[in-house]
């Protein structure tokens, strides 16, 4: 099954009183695929743990299809069909390609084989233990453990992380087919913007934990100028993005 997700008014932050994200607001529809951006410290990463039930929000309100979900809880977060891939990978080191999938999958998921499909290279390192494969191969498998669970909604952070870009370039449109193909919405977190739009139906901009703009995807790629303000504002290299 596939599903809405409705964030209205949400703030978040590691402690009461000091919101890193304030007043977040947006409308994701199944098989939609959103780009979070923003500089370094603009609060993506804390949006993303806060979706994923990882924090309590601390303000606002979270629903998947009309239905209020139990904010500041993980494990219903993930049980509703919210899926976090996170920048840390999270992989089970000692074992093996398979057993790291099969760990993972969820009634309903697609087979190993299936997930296979999407990502050959597993099914070539199937039998080596995660924590010999390459950053590049951990970060497939990362995708695919997440896709052995069915989403709802998955949420990626910063899939670039310690890659080369044609690196990046291979997996983001895969995360579009999966999108298209399962009906699942995608919150993506990336510092290649040019990559991230591609790949995107709509961006959102935050800067300073607050939203900056928001709009179609390839409108935002086709004026550089107003993205470029969203997300630097007036303060030049106040970010790190690929652009």
């Amino acid at each position: 099954m596939t599903a809405t997700l409705t964030c209205t008014g949400l703030s978040a932050g590691y402690r009461r009183g000091h919101a890193c994200v304030r007043d977040v607001s947006f409308a994701l529809e199944p098989g939609r695929v959103m780009a979070l951006l923003g500089p370094n410290g603009a609060g993506k990463t804390t949006l993303l743990l806060t979706l994923a039930g990882l924090l309590s929000p601390l303000g606002g309100r979270l629903d998947l299809d009309g239905a209020p979900i139990r904010t500041g809880n993980a494990r219903l977060a993930s049980r509703a069909g919210i899926v976090l891939v996170p920048d840390d990978r999270s992989l089970f080191t000692g074992l093996t390609v398979t057993e790291n999938l099969r760990l993972a999958r969820r009634k309903g998921g697609p087979t190993v084989a299936e997930v296979i499909d999407y990502f050959p290279r597993l099914g070539e390192r199937r039998s080596i233990a995660a924590g010999r494969l390459s950053g590049g191969e951990q970060q497939v498998l990362a995708l695919g453990r997440a896709f052995m669970q069915a989403p709802k909604v998955l949420l990626v952070d910063e899939l670039s992380m310690g890659l080369a870009p044609v690196v990046v370039e291979s997996l983001l449109p895969i995360v579009r087919s999966f999108a298209d193909d399962r009906g699942t919405a995608v919150v993506l977190v990336e510092q290649h913007v040019h990559l991230a739009l591609a790949t995107a139906d709509v961006a959102t901009v935050l800067r300073h934990g607050e939203v900056t703009t928001t709009g179609p995807a390839a409108e935002l790629a086709a004026d550089p100028e107003r993205l470029e303000q969203a997300y630097l504002g007036s303060a030049a290299g106040a970010g790190t993005a690929v652009f």
